[in-house]
């Protein structure tokens, strides 16, 4: 019983979102457009559960580059319209479109000249009609057994005010680095800034040994960096290769004089390597494609100068998953 409840809303509340999709029309792209061009901020407004959908999208819109707040109707007729300038755009939710504080607010915001996009389940409403922009968010029935309590409703409203927030994103060119510089905090923000050169080993702590250095004294130098490998390089300071401890063990299945060998005799050439300023989690997601735990890492050019390693665990420790 529980069970079938759940799914049944559940449905309802999809089939809510997917009847929005016919609703998409001139009136949706007239706000895309308006929203995308304002030269002041975004105000959601709405009271109960649309006063906490706005809320949400008024988040989603300052989040991905539009500036937008939510002002709560009451508080908007006892002084916070103060907070609101010739420039702004105000998208007024209200399901019904009759709501008496929305209503109250209506002419205020004719008198002040600013343009409104009214999301409502109910175009010919008074809200609705004194409105610049509708768009229709209509549902054929809550998700509640007496069809009263705000489920599909609110679900449709969200919906349609992501589908809004993200059509700007796209108009408005806002690309990955610029959604990053708005999100430093937490394992977000380190996934879209945190940079290979920031977390590397540098200088002395990488493991480097010349192509004629016995494996026992390479086996030392592993060791003592921790790393799990280290580079083979030439008197130029050039990389030519890799030797890593999965090499080691495999080696030790097939030679019995180990100790004695080169590092050049045992090296995996054309080691794979990352620009110093390319992402961290673009590092992650290479070492995960070739099944390695650790980088060699580049300035400037592919083949240029090896500046550092970073390894799995540097990254990982840094939260970025």
């Amino acid at each position: 019983m529980i069970e079938e409840t759940g799914r049944r809303v559940l449905k309802i509340e999809a089939q809510a979102i997917l009847d929005l999709v016919e609703k998409v029309d001139d009136g949706f792209v007239r706000a895309v457009e308006l929203i995308s061009t304002c030269k002041g901020k975004i105000v959601l407004t709405g009271i109960g559960k649309s006063g906490l959908i706005g809320k949400k999208i008024a988040s989603t819109l300052a989040s991905t580059g539009t500036p937008a707040f939510f002002m709560h109707p009451a508080e908007g007729i006892h002084g916070d319209l103060g907070m609101l300038s010739k420039k702004d755009i105000v998208i007024i939710i209200s399901n019904s479109g009759e709501t008496e504080e929305i209503t109250q607010l209506m002419p205020i915001f004719k008198r002040m000249r600013l343009k409104t996009i009214i999301l409502t389940g109910t175009p010919n409403s008074s809200v609705a009609s004194g409105g610049d922009i509708t768009i229709n968010t209509s549902i054929k029935e809550e998700a509640c057994p007496w069809g009263l309590i705000p489920t599909s409703s609110t679900t449709a409203a969200l919906a349609m005010g992501d589908a809004l927030a993200i059509a700007v994103l796209e108009k408005r060119g806002f690309k990955e680095e610029n959604f990053a510089v708005l999100h430093p905090g937490g394992a977000l923000g380190k996934r879209l800034l945190l940079r290979v050169k920031d977390i590397m080993h540098r200088e002395k702590a990488i493991p480097v040994v010349a192509a004629d250095t016995l494996i026992k004294e390479a086996l030392l130098e592993m060791t003592s960096k921790r790393l799990g490998m280290t580079g083979v390089f030439d008197k130029k300071q050039t990389l030519l290769g890799v030797i890593t401890d999965g090499d080691l063990r495999r080696a030790l299945e097939r030679q019995e004089d180990l100790m004695n060998l080169h590092a050049s005799e045992l090296m995996t050439t054309e080691p794979k390597r990352i620009s110093q300023d390319a992402l961290a989690a673009h590092a992650l997601r290479l070492m995960e494609e070739h099944a390695i735990t650790s980088l060699f890492v580049y300035k400037g050019k592919q083949k240029g100068r090896v500046v550092g390693v970073i390894h799995m665990h540097d990254i990982l420790k840094e939260g970025i998953v």
